[in-house]
C-alpha cells in the first residue's frame, strides 16, 4: 500500500477557518472533502435555507439536525418536517432544508456534487491526478421502497443503562454513517482502539466537545517519504479526514458533552455483514457480494467494531 505526501490526514477546525459560504441571513458554511465523500457544516440561524435545487444534485446525501432544531424538507415529491436531533437521508435530485432554530446542522455528501467539491477548503490537495489507496465510491442498491425522505430520530437509539460507546449506524446507497451516541464522561486513555483500514478514508465529524485525533503513518523502503506521528486536537465543530492505511483513534477530552460522528463513503462491508448492526438495512440492502467481503480493517480494534 502506498501513502502519497499529499493523501496525509487533514483537519478543518471550522471554528478558526473562514466559511466557504456566507448566505444572505449571515449562515455559515464550511466545506471539507475527501476523495469520496464531502462533509458541509452550517452555523445555522432561523429560517436558514439549504438548497441543492439550483444544481443536479445525483445521489443521496445526509442531514445531521441537532438538538433544539427542525427542519422542513421539500422535494418534488413530498414535504416532510423532521425533528430535532435527528438523522435524515435526502434523496437525488431538487431539495429544499428550511431550518428552525439556531445551531450546528451538518450534510454529509459524495463524491458526486462537484460544485461542493470546488469550494472544499481543502480542494487544492485533489486537484489534477493523486495517487491513492481510498476504493472508489460505488452506489449500493437501491432501495426496494425507492427513493424518498427517510428521517431517523436518533434518541430513541441510545440505551441509559448501555456501555459509554454505543454505535449508531446507518446507511444510505452511497455514504454511511455512525452517530456515537454522546459521551458524558471521557475516554480512559489505557483503553484507546488505534486500528487502520485498508481501501476506505474516514471522516470523523465532531459536533460538540474536544477531541485528540492520533494518527500513524505506515513506513515503507522509501524513507524520504515517511511521515511523523500526528496528534490532531481539534474543538467542534471540526472534520478530520484520515486516508487508508494509515492507523488512527480519537480521544476525547476536556470538559462538557462530546459527539461525534463517523462518515464512511461507500458503505462499509464489514459493518453490513453484522446482522441488526446497521439499524436502516431493512431499508437499503446491501449488493450480494458483501456477505463474502474479506476483512478490511485491523489493529486493535474495540468489542464494538470487531463485531
Amino acid at each position: 500500500m502506498t501513502m502519497p505526501p499529499s493523501m496525509t490526514a487533514y483537519c478543518a477546525r471550522h471554528y478558526e477557518d473562514a466559511p466557504q459560504v456566507i448566505e444572505a441571513d449571515g449562515s455559515r458554511t464550511w466545506i471539507t472533502r475527501g476523495v469520496s465523500l464531502c462533509v458541509a457544516v452550517t452555523e445555522a440561524v432561523q429560517g436558514t435555507v439549504l438548497t441543492r435545487d439550483a444544481v443536479d444534485q445525483p445521489d443521496e446525501y445526509i442531514l445531521l439536525l441537532p438538538e433544539g432544531v427542525t427542519a422542513q424538507i421539500a422535494t418534488p415529491d413530498e414535504t416532510v418536517d423532521v425533528e430535532a436531533d435527528s438523522l435524515t437521508i435526502v434523496p437525488p435530485g431538487a431539495s429544499r432544508i428550511v431550518i428552525s432554530g439556531a445551531g450546528t446542522v451538518s450534510r454529509v455528501f459524495s463524491d458526486k456534487p462537484v460544485d461542493l467539491l470546488d469550494l472544499a477548503i481543502n480542494a487544492q490537495v485533489y486537484s489534477g491526478d493523486i495517487e491513492t489507496d481510498v476504493a472508489k465510491a460505488v452506489a449500493w442498491p437501491d432501495p426496494p421502497g425507492g427513493f424518498r425522505v427517510r428521517s431517523y430520530p436518533l434518541a430513541q437509539y441510545v440505551d441509559p443503562d448501555g456501555p459509554r460507546i454505543q454505535p449508531r449506524v446507518f446507511r444510505s446507497t452511497n455514504l454511511m454513517i455512525n452517530v456515537f451516541a454522546p459521551w458524558h464522561s471521557r475516554r480512559d486513555p489505557a483503553t484507546l482502539s488505534p486500528h487502520w483500514h485498508a481501501d476506505f478514508e474516514q471522516a470523523s465529524l465532531g459536533i460538540s466537545g474536544e477531541f485528540i485525533h492520533h494518527i500513524r503513518y505506515p513506513w515503507e523502503s522509501d524513507s524520504t517519504r515517511w511521515q511523523p506521528d500526528e496528534h490532531a486536537r481539534a474543538a467542534s465543530p471540526s472534520v478530520m479526514i484520515i486516508p487508508p492505511p494509515s492507523q488512527h483513534t480519537t480521544q476525547d477530552v476536556g470538559d462538557g458533552t462530546a459527539r461525534l460522528v463517523d462518515i464512511f463513503a461507500p458503505p462499509r462491508a464489514d459493518f453490513s455483514q453484522r446482522p441488526g448492526f446497521v439499524i436502516n438495512e431493512a431499508e437499503y440492502p446491501a449488493p450480494d457480494w458483501v456477505a463474502g467481503a474479506k476483512a478490511s480493517s485491523g489493529g486493535a480494534l474495540a468489542g464494538w467494531q470487531k463485531g
